[in-house]
């Protein structure tokens, strides 16, 4: 299509409008601009067509042939245009909006504040996935992911959310006087150790306690890890944020922490996101 050969989309809908209403001052306030502009419009679009689309002589303008045919048109297209948008827009609003996140984070963080968000924007239907795997973002994963570590991903855009570093974690009645003086010294120890890929994997690897010896691993959902520490069933290694209340009242006792900060972004694709995105992000940067 030649786009030059085409008049502009502003007096079209001009023109559409006026004959669908039959008035000028209808039109105007159909397209929230004045009946003079109406007006302005029809006249640029016969100028351009060199047809003339209305018969003024008589008190109420009316359709010429050309205008009664170039209507015609426009409403079977407008309306075309029309549904599609419908079946787009409504088809985004049904469809729930994904949020991919760790166990400990959906369970510390996200979960305790969701209620605000809900009573906010009760037309959006909210799915947690509460997965320790970094879940792919797309039309067919999620739509936002909350992530740790650095805010380094490739061809994604990271917002820091909440900043933190790792600690490692015991109860005081677990360590006694066995108190491990680095951290290599846990692979001595019961670690226990979130499902998947964590908060406390990469630490564990960097400092060589991926497979601890005699202490053994045990594997739990992230909402579980912290629980068992705080039990006494062994070392875990999370996010500061979570513990720190545990180690202010003495519940549980610091061994380890990061020489690094971390924290949980807010990571999503670039380019055009849909309302319930928007939505659900905007709040996210309200809790920062």
């Amino acid at each position: 299509m030649n786009w030059r050969d085409m008049p502009s989309l502003s007096a079209l809908r001009a023109f559409h409008a006026y004959a669908e209403s039959g008035s000028m001052p209808r039109a105007g306030a159909t397209l929230s601009v004045s009946h003079a502009a109406i007006s302005q419009q029809i006249r640029n679009l016969e100028n351009f067509l060199n047809v003339p689309l209305l018969d003024r002589t008589a008190r109420q303008a009316q359709l010429t042939d050309e205008g009664l045919a170039l209507a015609k048109v426009l409403s079977g297209s407008f309306e075309a245009i029309s549904a599609q948008v419908t079946q787009m827009t409504t088809k985004d609003a049904e469809r729930p909006l994904v949020v991919s996140t760790t166990p400990s984070f959906a369970a510390n963080w996200l979960v305790p504040r969701l209620a605000e968000f809900r009573v906010k924007h009760p037309e959006v239907n909210v799915v947690i996935d509460a997965n320790p795997d970094m879940s792919a973002l797309g039309p067919t994963g999620a739509d936002l992911a909350i992530r740790f570590g650095q805010g380094e991903w490739d061809g994604l855009d990271a917002q820091l959310l909440v900043q933190t570093r790792r600690f490692a974690v015991a109860s005081p009645a677990f360590i006694c006087d066995d108190c491990p003086t680095s951290p290599a010294d846990l692979a001595r120890f019961p670690i226990l150790q979130e499902v998947g890929t964590s908060e406390s994997s990469l630490w564990l690897a960097k400092h060589g306690v991926c497979d601890a010896g005699q202490g053994g691993v045990t594997v739990l959902p992230g909402n579980l890890t912290l629980d068992a520490a705080r039990m006494g069933q062994g070392i875990a290694v999370t996010a500061g944020v979570w513990v720190q209340a545990d180690i202010d009242s003495g519940r549980l006792l610091k061994l380890f922490e990061d020489e690094e900060d971390f924290g949980y972004y807010i990571v999503t694709r670039a380019g055009v996101h849909r309302a319930s995105l928007k939505a659900f992000r905007k709040w996210l940067r309200s809790q920062i």
